[in-house]
């Protein structure tokens, strides 16, 4: 994987580099929060590791900007446990939060984990999605039975029409009630 880090201490981000690349990963260093954007701009990393605590952007605004530009795996470095920290990050749409000092088969396991609770939010992003393109739909298909409905036919009788014609001009049932409701024709069939 290609893993962006941003850490503002050099010993720690050079030791971090050191640890991820002996686990296999191509790695993209930055100083702070700022350079690490504009480094995930330009690389497209798979996944980014912050330190909370670092200059001009710190580890939460980071993660916070990129999850919303660049959705990826988050994990965010931290000396710290302060609840205060934890809460605030938990807030934020990160996939683990490790304390220093860490060690490699914890990280390996973190970006495992990662990955892994990423891949899943992703795919249930997409199934909302469907799921309220496919809510909208039956509302509109339920408007255009209504529309039908009013001029005397029955809900079935409404239903089968817009399915006529949507076979009859190669549309889905979602478009054939949208151009019914566009067209104003009460009963189009």
């Amino acid at each position: 994987m290609k893993i962006l880090i941003a850490d503002d201490e050099s010993i720690i981000r050079l030791g971090l580099k050191k640890m991820l690349e002996s686990l296999g990963h191509e790695v993209l260093a930055a100083a702070n929060g700022r350079e690490a954007l504009a480094m995930a701009r330009r690389h497209q990393p798979d996944l980014a590791i912050f330190d909370i605590e670092m200059p001009y952007t710190d580890g939460l605004q980071a993660a916070q900007t990129l999850s919303r530009s660049q959705p990826m795996p988050i994990l965010l470095l931290t000396a710290f446990s302060q609840q205060d920290l934890i809460e605030k990050a938990a807030d934020l749409p990160i996939q683990g939060y490790l304390v220093k000092p860490i060690r490699p088969e914890q990280l390996s396991a973190a970006i495992a984990v990662a990955q892994k609770r990423f891949a899943e939010a992703q795919a249930l992003a997409r199934r909302v999605d469907e799921l309220a393109g496919n809510l909208e739909g039956r509302k509109l298909i339920d408007r255009a039975k209504g529309k039908l409905m009013a001029t005397g036919l029955t809900e079935e009788e409404a239903y089968r029409g817009l399915q006529t014609y949507a076979r009859k001009n190669r549309l889905t049932l979602m478009e054939t009630a949208a151009r019914m409701l566009r067209s104003g024709n009460r009963g189009e069939k």
